[in-house]
């Protein structure tokens, strides 16, 4: 199969098992913290679907509003969408647009893969549940890594080998951290894990949180 046919097929097929994921969750699930700081499972789906119902113009708009500033952009809309759209429509959002086009302003379809796993893991392991994320899908976001993307999300891999146990693959050199491959995969992502065992190995301590979520 075409590297891009592939990996269309692995973002339309994560978005519709996300979807059913959500469909799932109980009430109060959806008021549980992510591992996106400060935002609830509710504002991690509204943000995954904000490319498929936010047009140019008016995401250059939201744009203008934060003063240019991204993130600010991201949040105040996740915050504002997920106050405005029921459980099932955030859910609704993904599904139907399974095969929907978008991609992130860099990195392209594999990005777009990255974005949906990511934020689907931001929410199945800040809840508990044991989704694991099919093993071609890791392989395409893991074989991505790249420098260059570890320092957008202000990762630190210095001195540090990443090595999945469940998959032949490693980065980077230096003392070992073993996970499981998602696990590793939310770490490239700049993302903190709780200190409960998922990670081993000496600079592990670096990559969990702390008791204040830090």
């Amino acid at each position: 199969m075409e590297k891009a046919t592939e990996v269309r097929a692995a973002i339309a097929a994560e978005r519709r098992e996300l979807a059913d994921l959500f469909d799932s969750l109980r009430a109060d699930q959806w008021n549980e913290p992510s591992l996106c700081a400060g935002w609830r499972v509710r504002e991690v789906a509204a943000h995954m679907s904000m490319g498929f119902r936010l047009s140019l113009p008016a995401t250059l708009g939201e744009l203008v509003k934060a003063r240019g500033n991204l993130h600010r952009m991201t949040d105040r809309v996740a915050r504002r969408d997920a106050a405005a759209h029921s459980t099932a429509a955030l859910a609704a959002f993904l599904r139907d647009n399974a095969h929907h086009p978008w991609t992130p302003p860099v990195g392209g379809l594999a990005a777009a893969l990255g974005h949906d796993v990511v934020h689907g893991l931001d929410v199945t392991v800040a809840l508990g549940l044991d989704r694991r994320v099919p093993e071609d899908r890791l392989r395409i976001l893991l074989g991505e890594i790249r420098p260059s993307g570890l320092k957008f999300f202000g990762v630190n891999l210095d001195g540090v080998r990443l090595c999945a146990e469940d998959l032949d693959w490693s980065y980077g050199s230096g003392s070992p951290v073993y996970g499981a491959a998602q696990d590793l995969l939310l770490l490239a992502y700049g993302r903190r894990l709780s200190d409960d065992g998922r990670l081993r190995g000496e600079p592990s301590s670096r990559f969990v949180r702390t008791a204040k979520g830090a």
